[in-house]
C-alpha cells in the first residue's frame, strides 16, 4: 500500500506471537498425554518447540532490522498529547475534590482545551499549584519522593496538609 510505513512488521510479530501459543498448546497436551516413562508425543513436542523458537528469533530479527532500527520518538508530540490528556485530572482529585475534577475534565473535552486552561478559568485553582500538583512524571508507576514534593505544601489551598513518611511506600 503506498504510504505504508512498517506497520506490517509489528502485524507480523503479533502473528508469530500467535502461531508460538498455539504451539505452546500443542506441547501442553502432548505432555499431558504421554502416559507411563514414554512419551509418545515427544516428536510433537520437540517439532513444536523447535519451530516456536525458529519462529520467535526470525520474526525478532526481522523487527529489529526493518522497523526498529532508526526509529526516533517525536518528543514534541508526546509533551503535547501528555499535557493535554485527560487523565491527569486524578491527580487533581485529593486537592479540589471528585465534583471540582470532573467539572475540570468534562470542561477541557468539550472546549477542546487543556484541563490547566479550564482550572485557571474556573478559577479552582492557581497556575502554581496546578503545576505542583499535576506532575505525569509522578503518576506512572510508585515512586519514593512522590509524597515527599507534596508534603511540603503544607497549608496551600487544596493541598493536603498531613505529612507523610518517607518510608511510605506508593
Amino acid at each position: 500500500m503506498p504510504g505504508k510505513v512498517n506497520p506490517t512488521q509489528c502485524e507480523s510479530l503479533s502473528m508469530v506471537c500467535c502461531q508460538v501459543m498455539g504451539n505452546n498448546v500443542a506441547v501442553t497436551l502432548g505432555g499431558m498425554n504421554g502416559h507411563f516413562q514414554l512419551n509418545v508425543y515427544k516428536p510433537l513436542i520437540i517439532r513444536n518447540v523447535l519451530h516456536s523458537m525458529q519462529m520467535l528469533s526470525d520474526g525478532c530479527n526481522s523487527f529489529v532490522k526493518n522497523c526498529l532500527v532508526g526509529i526516533q520518538a517525536n518528543e514534541k508530540m508526546i509533551k503535547h498529547y501528555l499535557q493535554n490528556s485527560l487523565m491527569l485530572v486524578t491527580a487533581l482529585n485529593p486537592h479540589i475534590g471528585y465534583e471540582k475534577a470532573a467539572e475540570i475534565a468534562k470542561g477541557a473535552h468539550k472546549k477542546g482545551k487543556s484541563l490547566k486552561e479550564v482550572a485557571l478559568e474556573l478559577g479552582y485553582m492557581e497556575e502554581e499549584n496546578f503545576d505542583r500538583v499535576v506532575r505525569p512524571e509522578l503518576m506512572v508507576k510508585p515512586s519514593p519522593y512522590l509524597r515527599k514534593d507534596f508534603a511540603s505544601c503544607g497549608s496551600l489551598d487544596g493541598f493536603a496538609s498531613e505529612k507523610v513518611s518517607e518510608k511510605k511506600s506508593y
